[in-house]
């Protein structure tokens, strides 16, 4: 029998979560005999060969490149698991949220203390993902089914949640696995 699909992917985030996936240490074994990683850093699978059972994503959405990796993998995974602090409200990422974003650009580019930019430029080229005038949360994006908080979340949240979705049991985390107290 076929084992079932997992996809991952960073969006607008520092890849702390997918660390955290790493960081389950030998269970990366047992996790291998249970899944078949399909588009992943992990396995450097760049698209979907096939659907998938479980996505998990960290991140927000800061450009237009975000929001397609997004709605692709709302479209090709049965469940959809919004991982950390950055896909469920933002994150650090979303500290240019209270900055309009022509403000933004002008500091990175042109007025910035360390600025070095002689032709004075704001890059704008058509190979660049259009940025969206904030940082969003995935879930204003595309319908999540699950929240794994933390900043990364644990790597047992990561372990217990993808075990339990991957046998058809309930999500239930003991409160000492998404506590940050």
């Amino acid at each position: 029998m076929a084992k079932p699909k997992v996809a991952t992917a960073s969006l607008a985030g520092c890849f702390g979560c997918h660390m955290s996936i790493l960081d389950i240490d030998e269970r990366i074994l047992q996790l291998i005999d249970l899944v078949d990683f399909n588009k992943s850093p992990i396995d450097d699978i760049k698209e979907f060969t096939d659907r998938c059972a479980v996505g998990l994503i960290e991140g927000g959405c800061c450009n237009e490149e975000n929001v397609r990796v997004l709605r692709d993998f709302r479209k090709h995974c049965d469940v959809l698991i919004a991982v950390g602090e950055c896909s469920m409200m933002g994150g650090l990422p979303a500290m240019r949220n209270a900055v309009p974003l022509k403000e933004c650009l002008h500091e990175a580019y042109l007025g910035g203390p360390t600025v070095y930019n002689p032709t004075k430029i704001i890059p704008g080229d058509k190979e660049l993902p259009l940025l969206l005038d904030k940082v969003y949360p995935i879930q204003s994006v595309v319908k999540v089914d699950y929240f794994l908080p933390g900043c990364p979340p644990p790597a047992d949240t990561i372990w217990q949640a993808l075990v339990a979705l991957l046998n058809n049991k309930p999500l239930e985390l003991p409160y000492e696995l998404i506590k940050y107290d």
